[in-house]
């Protein structure tokens, strides 16, 4: 494919990790203000652009591409794997060192939310970050009434509960589903990599599903189609299903 395709499909990879609420606000407004305030969207650019300099320094520091080329080949990856679309235009499997990884992990925060990407969402992200920095402060300062913002906005502590309660629970999902996966005898890499990229929506991981999910057995596919369920209609969403006070009258 040409550079020019590929420069298209990063705009629109980009845009559609966006919250799409944002769009509609700034098309409504004929203003792009929406976009330079929104404090989620300059976070989920700041995250995709530390990776892909990062991706890119290393593809060059390592002569596995030219210049332009790993300029070219480390953007669109890095923002096809952070925003889970899950395209590649060439095989980043074996690009050296820890750079797959990285890039596994860039899924787990994925696009920001209302926007088609998977992962935790930006805004969660920011919060448990957040919250973390204000407990920190509180060790310090136990006294202090300290507030959770995102841009000018505070954040009620419902809210911070609530996304505490997700990462709690994604964590606790995310360990039982890999662990079935190493009972069924895959390898540490492919079962933890297996996990995220469904639950995460993402689509390849790495070691025996780098290319596609064919070798594993049927039990690993059927836990797999579970967090694939999990990922893309939100954990609490389906996990709701399962408990007793949903069913009762």
């Amino acid at each position: 494919p040409s550079t020019a395709i590929d420069m298209v499909a990063v705009v629109f990879m980009l845009l559609s990790g966006v919250n799409f609420a944002l769009h509609y606000i700034a098309i409504r407004s004929r203003s792009l203000r929406p976009y330079r305030v929104d404090a989620e969207l300059t976070t989920y650019l700041g995250i995709l652009s530390s990776v892909a300099a990062i991706t890119v320094i290393y593809l060059i520091v390592s002569h596995t591409f030219a210049p332009a080329e790993a300029m070219l080949q480390g953007l669109f990856q890095v923002v096809s794997i952070g925003t889970t679309t899950g395209f590649t235009t060439t095989n980043y499997l074996a690009w050296p060192g820890f750079l797959p990884v990285l890039l596994l992990f860039t899924s787990f925060v994925g696009g920001c939310a209302g926007s088609t990407g998977g992962g935790m969402k930006v805004i969660r992200v920011i919060l448990l970050f957040k919250q973390g920095m204000r407990e920190l402060k509180r060790i310090i300062h136990p006294s202090a009434q300290l507030i959770v913002k995102t841009g000018r906005h505070a954040v009620p502590d419902r809210v911070i509960d609530a996304v505490w309660g997700f990462f709690a629970t994604y964590v606790a999902v995310f360990s039982i589903m890999m662990l079935l996966l190493l009972a069924t005898g895959l390898d540490q890499v492919t079962a933890f990599s297996a996990v995220a990229a469904t639950i995460n929506n993402l689509g390849p991981g790495l070691g025996e599903v780098g290319a596609n999910y064919a070798g594993i057995n049927d039990f690993s596919k059927l836990v797999l189609c579970f967090s694939m369920l999990l990922g893309r209609l939100e954990i609490f969403t389906l996990l709701v299903l399962f408990t007793p006070t949903f069913w009762s009258k």
